[in-house]
């Protein structure tokens, strides 16, 4: 980025042209602007473990399954390239589901877990897709499963595989990356990777049912109010969808997206931003930006998957740079909350909490090999005193 316009974003945010957020999750931080580096509420990261994860004092790692290697205690074996991932109760146990980033057979596994933390059945429940990159949770428990490429589905998925997996074109073909569910105003928010993509979001014409409904495309020209306009044609289409709709505001990669208390967060990797959707205010503003930082060094780099806690804490996983899940509190300070070492060529991804907050599961797509075909992919788990 030229210097001149960093220095115009910094000079603006500490003028207070960025604003503070009026959603609830911080309506006590950035009274000056985005997120800037601190220190974390877990303290400094300490050497990496025996997994080769970084973590601070009183957080423990372990890998719970490897590409192409079968999940330990199960016959299943772990797909490549994981990427997407959300967590489901199942009993008084859980599932973690993951997206298979690769072309032609994509697809979601399943990894079950009981109240202790054991694994007990790994399966597929999604088949036959490709480049299924992330998705998003819905209010109802199942898993939406986005496929990265021109003409891409949202696929919605059963994460115990007791129902079929169905495709939903009613969300629109293009290249899809996240989706984030809002169920005050019944609507799923949809990120677009491309340089030139949209923020979209889907009212379905029955809360829970995603087979019919209207594709709604950001209108906006930054920070600010902002409004929604219907996109004509989602389904058959000759112009893409982020073309059909004159105004709609353009992000430079979308990437991870996640709803919680009234804002919808979420990444784009070209100016490396993350924003926030303030939903009842329909309002956008800017939640971290690394040429905002106004004193130290940015922490966070390649942002992509974020997720957060019922504390208010967001948790934004890099692509690249030094392979870190970097935290922003709900006071406003962002700094790194672990860092996996001797994954070089990888990308963090599949953040994601269980339910009640005290594990959070990620992988590394491409593992230490950094093998573009995922084969060498890692999903770990990490445990500790999380703010809850």
């Amino acid at each position: 980025m030229p210097l001149d316009r960093r220095t115009f974003l910094r000079a603006a945010a500490v003028a207070g042209g960025t604003t503070a957020f009026s959603g609830a999750l911080w309506q006590r931080a950035f009274a000056s602007g985005p997120a800037q580096p601190g220190p974390s509420p877990y303290g400094p990261l300490l050497s990496a473990d025996g997994n080769g994860v970084q973590l601070p004092q009183g957080f423990s790692s372990r890998v719970v399954a490897r590409s192409l290697q079968r999940v330990e205690g199960t016959r299943y074996t772990w797909h490549p390239a994981p990427d997407g991932g959300a967590c489901f109760r199942d009993g008084d146990g859980w599932i973690y589901v993951s997206n298979s980033e690769v072309p032609a057979v994509g697809g979601v596994s399943a990894m079950r877990f009981d109240v202790s933390g054991k694994v007990t059945s790994a399966y597929r429940i999604l088949n036959g897709t490709s480049l299924n990159c992330s998705g998003g949770a819905t209010p109802w428990g199942t898993w939406l499963s986005c496929e990265e490429h021109d003409l891409g589905l949202v696929h919605e998925t059963d994460p115990r595989g007791q129902k079929g997996a169905v495709s939903r074109p009613a969300l629109g073909r293009f290249k899809h990356e996240a989706a984030a569910s809002d169920p005050e105003r019944k609507v799923v928010y949809l990120t677009e990777d491309q340089s030139d993509g949209c923020f979209y979001r889907f009212r379905p014409q029955s809360w829970g049912d995603l087979s019919a409904g209207t594709l709604e495309v950001l209108v906006g020209s930054g920070t600010g109010p902002v409004q929604w306009a219907k996109v004509p044609n989602p389904q058959v289409w000759l112009t893409p969808t982020r073309d059909q709709v004159d105004g709609a505001m353009r992000f430079h990669g979308g990437e991870g997206c996640y709803y919680t208390r009234g804002v919808c967060y979420f990444t784009t990797k070209g100016d490396n931003r993350v924003w926030a959707y303030d939903a009842a205010a329909a309002r956008l503003d800017i939640a971290y930006d690394d040429d905002l930082v106004t004193s130290g060094e940015a922490p966070l780099h390649g942002v992509d998957a974020v997720t957060a806690t019922a504390s208010g804490d967001l948790y934004v996983a890099e692509d690249g740079d030094n392979m870190e899940i970097n935290l922003i509190t709900a006071e406003g300070v962002v700094t790194p909350f672990l860092r996996v070492v001797g994954h070089d060529e990888s990308e963090v991804t599949g953040t994601a909490f269980s339910p009640d907050g005290s594990r959070l599961y990620f992988s590394s797509q491409r593992g230490k090999s950094g093998f573009v075909a995922g084969t060498d992919g890692y999903t770990f788990e990490v445990t500790g005193p999380f703010r809850r």
